[in-house]
């Protein structure tokens, strides 16, 4: 199938990009502070939509300038007030700090400190800190800044920029990056350079920001399923008209960098007597657009993204959580990318499936494009019977084979309802992977089934209700795109 093909070259991207990140400090003298937007450890979006892009391959991009780099993690002190939650992960940013802290640690990344940003002497922002520096990790303060970032007067002060604690850095690069957008990363960086230019120290300042891409058209399905993923926060697209206005070229940036950039402009004027960048393309570093190998294949993963998208807006709207707008937006991009929801294969075979059985179904389309359906049982809810398919198929296992007997089946129900109070007798999928690791020590058949799990990475699944968050997490976990039609079972 076309959706699976790579498109993209993830060593020339990992080589290519050190080096650009290499030529930028050069430029700068002494100091780069780098601004990493989006997901720099787990970028399953960039998975998806650059078939061939590892998820971790910002990260081993930054082990290739290892012995230059210090991570800088920053956090808003009122998104730790709020609890705010990474929806991917579903952990609060507080909680994913310390994730992270301990990810590039483990790796070999050196994180130098967290930083409070937007700090009003919040209570849970000083249990926070109490907890990190209890770690052995340094903290430092950055504090709100009335009028920010227009009121240029203020922030150039020592009651704007130089009111924040100066964090200490011991590097020529600095990478800042943080749990979520709204951090406040750019403003830390900036902060840095005025601190920094006070000390008479060459700094400069760049971003790195996987999407939208800059060197591809304005409405290439990559930049359109970037549009898709960030539809709750209105950013949109756009050519960016400082460059073309500079030098003539077509590129593409989205609003709030092209909003922000004259007062980055004026900001850097005041800092360092002129700017270094005549757009915000200028200021970015991102060489993703050149390591696409085939465009097709990326234009079909993308698409296939942004109908993705829509059905988990379609459930976020039943569920109370998504506006009507969205859905609107969502429809728009996909007149635009040209596809419809019905484009997405395991649709129809779901459907069909529960239209059949008169109950719940889920369909699952391999990589080698096959597609296989589950049905709703006594003993097995829809996306379990569709797992346990799947994995028959991989270790080719003929269909009419039971992998688990009722009799391992029926005590597992029996603990859940006498016992644990649930309704469903059925077993979700976490179960049934439980079930069958425990059949798997007698049975030869369970055994091998057991063997294809990694098998399961990239397939796709539709299914005909709103999962229960158990199976989605599983689903999450194995590596599954699931879709539900925006409907609940009950």
């Amino acid at each position: 199938m076309s959706s699976k093909k790579i498109g993209f070259d993830n060593d020339k991207y990992l080589k290519m990009q050190s080096e650009h990140i290499r030529e930028r400090i050069s430029q700068f003298g002494d100091k780069l502070y780098l601004e990493f937007g989006g997901k720099l450890f787990d970028d399953f979006h960039a998975s998806r939509v650059l078939p061939g892009f590892k998820p971790d391959s910002k990260l081993q991009m930054l082990l290739q300038l290892k012995d230059d780099v210090e991570m800088v993690i920053v956090i808003s002190a009122g998104d730790i007030e709020k609890n705010k939650v990474r929806g991917d992960l579903g952990i609060t940013y507080d909680m994913d700090v310390i994730r992270l802290y301990n990810i590039f640690s483990k790796i070999g990344l050196y994180v130098s400190s967290v930083v409070l940003t937007q700090y009003e002497g919040q209570a849970s922002a000083d249990a926070f800190q109490e907890r990190l520096e209890a770690l052995g990790i340094k903290v430092y303060h950055h504090y709100h800044i009335k009028g920010y970032p227009s009121n240029l007067q203020l922030i150039m002060s020592d009651e704007g920029f130089g009111k924040n604690d100066f964090i200490e850095t011991t590097h020529n690069l600095v990478v800042i990056t943080a749990p979520g957008p709204g951090s406040g990363k750019m403003a830390t960086c900036l902060s840095q350079l005025y601190h920094e230019h006070k000390r008479n120290v060459k700094a400069g300042y760049a971003k790195f920001e996987t999407f939208p891409i800059w060197n591809i058209p304005l409405r290439h399905p990559v930049n359109l399923a970037y549009e898709a993923a960030t539809s709750d926060l209105n950013d949109v697209n756009m050519i960016d008209p400082y460059h073309l206005e500079a030098y003539g070229v077509t590129t593409v940036n989205y609003n709030r960098d092209v909003e922000v950039f004259p007062v980055l402009n004026a900001i850097f004027e005041k800092i360092i007597g002129e700017s270094p960048y005549k757009s915000p393309t200028d200021m970015g570093v991102n060489m993703v657009g050149n390591c696409i190998v085939d465009d097709e294949a990326v234009c079909e993963a993308s698409r296939q993204e942004i109908i993705r998208r829509y059905y988990a807006a379609l459930c976020g709207r039943r569920q109370g959580m998504v506006a009507d707008e969205e859905i609107y937006k969502l429809e728009l991009l996909m007149k635009q990318a040209e596809v419809t929801a019905s484009d997405r294969a395991v649709v129809a075979p779901a459907l069909e499936k529960e239209q059949t059985t008169g109950a719940p179904a889920a369909a699952m389309e391999l990589p080698d494009g096959t597609i296989l359906t589950g049905k709703t049982s006594n003993l097995l809810g829809a996306s379990s019977a569709l797992l346990l398919n799947a994995l028959k198929y991989f270790a080719e296992i003929d269909d009419e084979v039971l992998l688990m007997s009722p009799q391992v089946i029926e005590p597992i129900q029996n603990l859940k309802v006498e016992h644990l109070g649930n309704i469903n007798p059925r077993l979700h999928t976490d179960e049934t992977l439980l079930a069958l690791s425990i059949c798997a020590a007698t049975s030869e058949n369970a055994k091998l089934a057991m063997e294809q799990i990694a098998k399961l990475r990239g397939c796709e699944v539709h299914s005909t209700v709103i999962l229960s968050p158990v199976d989605e997490r599983i689903f999450k976990r194995l590596g599954i795109n699931v879709t539900c039609e925006p409907k609940y079972e009950k």
